[in-house]
């Protein structure tokens, strides 16, 4: 059994400026990863700004990074850094901004590599310093070695075979505060998403699971602001953005599952929010679980069936209708990859798998 973390997580109030000479000490001029509207209206921009400031460290800024980022847009933000003479990389947002910091810290390390040595497993992983600050309670991404792009050549999307993990992880709950009501629930669903799969997998650990523990007791207690039944204060995001976390801690080790690859089929189709595409499949992927894994989750998670979690899922997400014909290229796309089908620590045959995808 491995346990392996190569960075610092910090959570707590006033982050970036706490560590802001932590920050200005990974190298001498930063290229500053988000999108166009959500950093600078969360304040996790001008903290950043104002920390590379304190450091004396210019910097540059690419706020070009759409949802479910493709590659052709990493290569954009890749040159703007290479030309400048960047040295490290800062992603903000969630986890478009911070997938696609990992895949260009990676291409500003290696300047002869182009978007196709991304995707070469015999690659050098290596990256540039980084720092990761989410601004969502759902990807996780800053405590994973994961990034995941979109390959518009093959109409999905795709996860690098490398592992690029961040320097220095700062975690601030008050980005969450002007977050919309979907982005949080849509962002709350995949780190549940995340914690489910990661434990039914033949990967998981005690030291995994242990995290599954822990973020599902801070995720239950956040139900009722994801059911609008309660409105946020500041220990609910917090507990939102603990829970991610430890999901992002629990999927580092083991990776995640079938629901994950189901779901990107249906993100690029149908422009499905990722949230809402994962947590689409996780009903099916318990019913399928050994008995004993199922009532263990559930029970964490606060649900007393798997009627219970149909139901909040519904009110949390809608009530999605997949046409046939993308459901069927979904089915047919994670049937023909073994490996991917060999992660559940239950046998998924192809009929389990068109029983989770097509709930029968």
């Amino acid at each position: 059994m491995k346990f392996f973390m190569p960075f610092q997580v910090y959570q707590e109030e006033g982050c970036v400026h706490s560590h802001a000479k932590e920050i200005g000490a990974l190298g001498s001029r930063a290229l500053i990863v988000t999108g166009r509207r959500s950093a600078k209206a969360n304040g996790s921009q001008a903290d950043v700004l104002a920390a590379l400031s304190e450091s004396g460290i210019p910097f540059d800024l690419f706020d070009e990074i759409e949802e479910n980022p493709s590659v052709e847009t990493v290569m954009k933000a890749a040159e703007t850094g290479r030309k400048a003479g960047d040295d490290f990389v800062i992603g903000i947002g969630g986890g478009s901004p911070m997938d696609a910091a990992k895949a260009i810290g990676m291409l500003i390390r290696h300047t002869d590599y182009t978007w196709e040595d991304l995707y070469r497993a015999d690659a050098d992983s290596s990256s540039v310093p980084l720092v990761l600050i989410p601004t969502t309670c759902g990807t996780g991404s800053e405590v994973t070695g994961a990034s995941v792009l979109t390959r518009h050549d093959k109409k999905t999307k795709m996860s690098l075979p490398h592992r690029i993990f961040a320097d220095l992880a700062l975690l601030d709950g008050k980005y969450l505060a002007t977050a919309s009501d979907a982005v949080l629930r849509n962002t709350s669903i995949d780190a549940m998403g995340h914690m489910f799969e990661s434990w039914i997998n033949v990967n998981a650990t005690d030291f995994s699971r242990m995290f599954v523990r822990e973020g599902l007791r801070a995720w239950e207690m956040t139900k009722d602001v994801l059911l609008g039944r309660k409105k946020p204060d500041q220990k609910d995001y917090d507990r939102m953005l603990y829970a991610s976390c430890c999901a992002g801690m629990a999927i580092a080790h083991t990776g995640t599952a079938i629901p994950h690859g189901l779901s990107y089929i249906l993100t690029y189709d149908l422009h499905m929010p990722h949230g809402a595409a994962i947590g689409y499949f996780q009903e099916g992927y318990l019913r399928e679980a050994d008995e004993k894994d199922r009532g263990a989750l559930l029970s964490l998670a606060g649900f007393g069936s798997l009627e219970e979690l149909h139901d909040f899922y519904k009110a949390v997400c809608g009530n999605w209708e997949i046409p046939d014909e993308v459901m069927n290229r979904t089915f047919e796309c994670i049937a023909s990859q073994p490996k991917r089908l060999a992660v559940p620590n239950f046998r998924c045959s192809r009929e389990a798998l068109h029983r989770i995808a097509f709930g029968q």
